[in-house]
């Protein structure tokens, strides 16, 4: 048991780093390993990723102990014994939970996703505007049914991450043609990258990756700057530095994209208040929700076409998933190559566009559930967790 538990602590080394962001990018860790079925999933909203993570390890790793020469004579199989109770425990647990609970959706609100599978090329072409504003134009208005009467079924149409190869609000035709497209009491939620405020004539080198709110006459009720941005595909450590030896990120803009400020919800018409997230910023736990600007939903944001047809954008969709279950809060996902999504607060998939589609997909928006003891208590279970183990680990090897 002593070697088991310090390969636990090994591995703990790398939580903690993905924990606290020291290298930004928390992809895929091992506490998604028990994200499928649904059920055992639902152990996310009492502990999180990383309460989730400690499991994964745990159970994962107990066999070891059946041929660790350490445990001779202390019953070895506990650890295997104990990590089947756990799966046990965690499945009853997740299926009274989803079975107690159906979704129930938001009076009122119907929302329209544009998928529209754009090449990379396309996304950052100046050049190809008037092609891409007229598939985004014809895609939205498109019709989903034998009933369908294409946007006009929905009041809140979304489109995926920074969807324009231009800066959209400086560009008067493109919001004269959105302003077009919405009927009176629809709203546009997309991503642009958004330009800093700067003198007439100043040439432009860095932008904001953002998210307007538009409402049906044109106007901009509010925006989001993306807050956490992806290392080298966003910005580069020491970034003058790279950039003089040659080195440039995956999206091409000079000196790096420009971090926002602060996230918040954002308010939406006849809706629910609205949490942005762009890209990545979903597989962040724990750093999503504000404790006191509780939203009525998150929407997410995103450009997976960089993965191509592969398992990365079933793995990013997984991880928004579990950010609706820690948080009680339904997820509304929006891509531009795929997978778009509605997920309701137990993390069940309410509607789906696949990977690689083009198309729109019509659905309700789930409603909330109160916040989960994960929204209430953090990490601090995990924490606890934690702390409990390493004396474990001590009171082991001192015994010795």
């Amino acid at each position: 048991m002593g070697k088991l538990a310090e390969l636990y602590f090994l591995r703990f080394g790398r939580l903690l780093d993905e924990r606290f962001e020291l290298d930004g990018f928390p992809w895929n860790a091992f506490g998604y390993a028990l994200s499928e079925p649904l059920a055992l999933a639902q152990t996310a909203s009492l502990i999180g990723l990383w309460g989730m993570t400690f499991l994964s390890v745990a159970i994962f790793a107990s066999p070891a102990a059946l041929i660790d020469g350490t445990s001779r004579g202390r019953k070895p199989w506990l650890a295997p014994v104990a990590a089947v109770l756990a799966l046990v425990a965690m499945l009853a647990f997740g299926a009274a939970r989803l079975s107690l609970t159906p979704t129930a959706m938001v009076a009122g609100v119907k929302l329209r996703i544009m998928q529209p599978d754009l090449q990379q090329d396309a996304r950052f072409n100046y050049s190809a505007k008037a092609a891409v504003m007229q598939k985004y134009l014809a895609l939205s208005d498109r019709s989903s049914g034998p009933q369908s009467t294409g946007v006009r079924d929905a009041n809140i149409l979304i489109w995926p991450e920074s969807a324009f190869p231009f800066f959209l609000t400086r560009e008067a035709d493109a919001m004269a043609q959105i302003a077009d497209l919405l009927p009176r009491g629809t709203v546009l939620i997309t991503g642009s990258v958004r330009a800093p405020d700067s003198p007439p004539g100043v040439r432009i080198t860095r932008a904001y990756n953002s998210i307007y709110v538009i409402d049906h006459d044109g106007s901009v009720l509010s925006v989001y700057d993306k807050l956490h941005l992806v290392p080298f595909g966003e910005f580069l450590p020491f970034q003058d530095w790279m950039e003089k030896i040659g080195f440039e990120q995956l999206t091409k803009v000079q000196g790096g994209f420009i971090p926002g400020s602060r996230r918040r919800s954002m308010e939406i018409p006849n809706a629910p208040r609205m949490l942005p997230l762009i890209c990545y910023e979903a597989i962040f736990p724990g750093d999503v929700v504000e404790r006191n600007d509780r939203p009525g939903w998150i929407v997410n944001l995103t450009n997976d076409g960089w993965f191509g047809i592969s398992t990365g954008p079933y793995q990013h969709l997984q991880q928004a998933r579990l950010r609706a279950i820690e948080q009680g809060l339904p997820l509304v996902r929006a891509a531009n190559t795929g997978i778009s999504a509605v997920i309701d607060p137990f993390g069940r998939v309410v509607a789906r566009l696949g990977l690689g589609l083009e198309g729109v997909l019509d659905s309700g928006l789930p409603s909330a559930i109160p916040p989960t003891p994960y929204a209430r208590a953090g990490d601090i279970p995990t924490l606890i967790i934690l702390a409990a183990a390493w004396l474990f680990v001590i009171r082991r090897r001192t015994a010795k």
